[in-house]
């Protein structure tokens, strides 16, 4: 075997980033009929919390009961870049 080096360079960047993220949970994808060998979902659109930050109930759905894991993530990132010229 032959062994490689890898050079990377970097590039002086002139780029301010900053970023942010939202989450947030949609869609309910719990299987109710998985113990009789089936596929049923609820219908619940959105993740709405039981109770205040902090607390169990705010992992529980008012909708429909289930933990707020069986409920599709959505992730929003936004990046902005703010360019200053070197000095």
């Amino acid at each position: 075997m032959k062994k490689r080096q890898v050079v990377i360079k970097q590039r002086k960047s002139f780029c301010t980033t900053t970023s942010s993220s939202n989450v947030r949970y949609v869609e309910c994808q719990k299987n109710h009929a998985a113990n009789i060998g089936g596929y049923a979902v609820d219908g619940c659109h959105e993740f709405m919390a039981s109770g205040s930050e902090g607390t169990d109930d705010a992992l529980t759905c008012a909708a429909c009961g289930c933990h707020r894991n069986f409920h599709r993530r959505e992730v929003e990132t936004e990046v902005v870049c703010e360019y200053s010229p070197p000095s």
